[in-house]
């Protein structure tokens, strides 16, 4: 639906922004705001492609199944160790009996989504709270609270490789990882790849996917692969590109004998996925299918089942965004009651 694309370029301009405040854009003056708060900013931003396997073994950590207990052998413990030892205990597949309540966004971002808007108790108190709506709203199905972090953002400036994204450092990436264990929830690492590939991105995020409770999203939004910068067109996945992340999540979760894991596509057009026939699901892999686009509840409606499910793959999501689906008066932000009524009802709600 071409009216559908007026929903996401904010959020990509919202991007924009965040390279200005990480990279030093043009448009706000606080572009060091990153660095302060980030100490591995300046040395591990934007690593060249050729030093993935650098950046990936930054953090010690033996990647064996031994390695999720690495106190065992009285060893020094990493700060990944540290991240194993916390956390919900999850045992086997989280969907479908639970639904996953994320709040999404990047600690260095307040317009990039409600996990960087506000401090990180106050942004957890308003978790809390939505959480109580859901459970209201369904009372038969208990609500997993999840954090979900950019991890690798799409970027307005090609940066030294030429990708157009920006890989957060392992202070940040960690941080949120111990804000959600901290708090019983799961956590995401999402996935915007700009000119890179996920064959190039995935491996520096592979240490955090050994924990088990952290997942994986992929946006095709920002999966540029006619060339062209981030948030100037809407970019796409094929389903060779998503059953690539399953099989890897999969091999992850064989090799560290890890509970299923579950990968996030967000989708809010037509070609933002292609081929979605040829997906492949895995037993070891949980695939939810996320509308991800703002507006009325009219075009929300419409997005999630035209896109969602009438393409349907395996689990479907639903995102609310609380600033630019009220953006036009007298559009409201839907209920978990509404959301809801859509069948199938989504098993993974996001906010932003």
């Amino acid at each position: 639906m071409v009216i559908l694309f007026h929903m996401i370029f904010p959020k990509s301009f919202q991007l924009l922004v965040l390279s200005a405040l990480i990279i030093g854009g043009c448009q706000n003056s606080s572009s060091d705001q990153a660095a302060k708060s980030d100490p591995n900013t300046s040395a591990e931003a934007a690593p060249e492609t050729s030093n993935t396997k650098l950046a990936v073994s930054r953090d010690t950590v033996v990647t064996t199944a031994a390695s999720t207990t690495p106190a065992a052998a009285g060893k020094e413990l990493t700060p990944l160790d540290s991240l194993r030892l916390i956390g919900p205990k999850i045992t086997g597949s989280i969907l479908p009996d639970k639904r996953i309540l994320a709040y999404y966004g990047n600690p260095h971002s307040k317009r990039m989504g409600v996990l960087g808007e506000y401090p990180k108790d106050e942004m957890l108190r308003r978790l809390d709270r939505e959480t109580k709506n859901w459970e209201k709203a369904d009372p038969s199905k208990p609500v997993q609270q999840a954090l979900h972090l950019v991890a690798i953002t799409a970027q307005g400036a090609p940066g030294k490789d030429g990708k157009y994204r920006l890989r957060m450092t392992d202070y940040t990436i960690r941080k949120v990882i111990k804000w959600a264990a901290e708090h019983n929830a799961i956590c995401f690492l999402d996935v915007q790849v700009g000119l890179s590939t996920l064959q190039q991105e995935l491996p520096y995020l592979e240490k955090y996917l050994t924990l088990p409770y952290v997942h994986l999203g992929i946006d095709p939004e920002f999966s540029m692969k006619t060339g062209a910068r981030p948030g100037t067109k809407i970019g796409t996945y094929d389903a060779a590109d998503i059953n690539y992340a399953v099989n890897f999540l999969s091999r992850i979760k064989q090799e560290h004998n890890l509970p299923t894991k579950i990968l996030v596509v967000h989708r809010f057009t037509q070609r933002m996925v292609t081929n979605y026939k040829n997906i492949k699901l895995n037993p070891n892999v949980q695939i939810v299918m996320h509308m991800d686009g703002w507006g009325e509840p009219v075009l929300k409606r419409d997005s999630y089942r035209d896109y969602i499910k009438k393409e349907m793959v395996q689990y479907t999501g639903f995102k609310i965004f609380y600033h630019n689906d009220v953006k036009k008066p007298p559009h409201h932000l839907m209920t978990a009651a509404e959301v809801l009524t859509e069948d199938p009802k989504p098993i993974y709600i996001q906010y932003q």
